[in-house]
């Protein structure tokens, strides 16, 4: 029989904790071991009493919760799911990239509300996690760079050459925070994202990667044109496609639909529509979403780069990609951007690029 998952609670607001502990104890195979009324009790309590997970509150007196995550994973990492109100949205995703896995909005009384918090507990509760300094920076070393990649030849895009498609999932915010504030305010392509977040959520990445990026951060509108230079993130409500006509084609989600959004859906889109100009990039994640879509980029003539495991909080996702052999070039996520760049401004006809070191 199977241990069951020990998970702290730091919420100031006692109803809360009371209705969390609730909807976590109702659950088979959850206990909940300990409560915090503030982020310096959590500190204090995660080294003490080591819980699976920590459900994490971001505002709170005497410590908040981005101090607390900050601490909490600079000592005794431990998974983190931030419980949060949609108002502060931005602040879950600065959160996020602290090293927070997920964040999932504060629970009505709804059987729906609790599904889905007992849903992340438990994908969560089993996550290694290392401190985020560890986990994400990684160094680029001359002797393990990829071989030179050839770029077919095909017709110029009216606007622009190329178009990069972004596959993302719970390790993905942190990986975005590194590439695309990295990414020149010229640069020449749009880029289109599907980002799996909780409803509500998705406005806090573009105002989070808004203020960190020289290039322009929106969240994708049905029927807006791809622009170079314009950097699209899906809301999570629907799914994002786009149209033979190169706009922005939002479809509605249906029940039983896995992931929010479809990364594949996104992808497969793209490598129909642009073909060997189109460039997918799937970044960490859980489950195999993105994986189908990167392959049939790959099949359409179009690159495929995938952000390795060394660099991934959660080797998931990119991993299942780069198992279909589909995946040309797997990089630490530090040189993604400039391998963006490079390939963004690479000649029209079939020319060969090493990656940037």
């Amino acid at each position: 029989m199977m241990s069951a998952i020990r998970v702290m609670i730091v919420d100031d607001s006692l109803l809360v904790r009371q209705m969390l502990r609730f909807m976590l104890e109702e659950a088979e195979g959850i206990e909940v071991i300990a409560e915090a009324s503030n982020g310096r009790q959590a500190v204090e309590l995660v080294r003490t009493i080591k819980p699976d997970l920590v459900t994490m509150d971001l505002e709170m007196p005497v410590m908040g919760g981005l101090a607390a995550i900050e601490a909490i994973m600079c000592a005794k990492a431990v998974p983190i799911l931030v419980v949060s109100s949609l108002s502060n949205a931005r602040v879950a995703m600065e959160a996020m990239e602290l090293g927070a896995l997920d964040v999932v909005a504060k629970p009505d009384a709804s059987p729906e509300a609790a599904a889905q918090l007992i849903a992340k507990v438990r994908l969560l509760s089993g996550v290694t996690v290392v401190t985020r300094m560890r986990s994400l920076r990684t160094t680029t070393h001359p002797d393990t760079l990829p071989s030179p990649l050839t770029l077919p030849d095909s017709p110029e895009l009216p606007g622009f050459p190329r178009v990069f498609a972004i596959a993302s999932s719970m390790g993905g915010p942190q990986a975005l925070t590194r590439i695309l504030p990295a990414l020149p305010a010229h640069f020449p392509c749009p880029v289109v994202i599907a980002q799996h977040i909780s409803d509500g959520f998705a406005h806090g990445i573009v105002e989070w990667l808004g203020s960190l990026c020289a290039l322009p951060v929106r969240l994708a509108t049905d029927g807006a044109p791809l622009q170079p230079g314009v950097i699209l993130i899906s809301p999570s409500e629907v799914h994002f496609t786009v149209s033979s006509q190169r706009r922005v084609a939002l479809v509605p989600r249906v029940p039983g639909d896995i992931y929010r959004p479809s990364c594949d859906r996104l992808l497969q889109s793209v490598a129909e529509v642009f073909g060997a100009r189109a460039i997918g990039i799937i970044l960490p994640g859980m489950g195999s979403d993105g994986a189908a879509g990167m392959v049939r980029i790959h099949d359409k003539g179009g690159v495929t780069l995938a952000q390795d495991e060394a660099s991934s909080l959660m080797f998931g996702m990119n991993q299942v990609a780069i198992r279909t052999g589909k995946i040309q070039r797997v990089l630490p996520v530090e040189s993604i951007a400039a391998e963006m760049i490079r390939l963004a401004n690479a000649p029209v006809s079939g020319t060969t690029f090493g990656v940037a070191s």
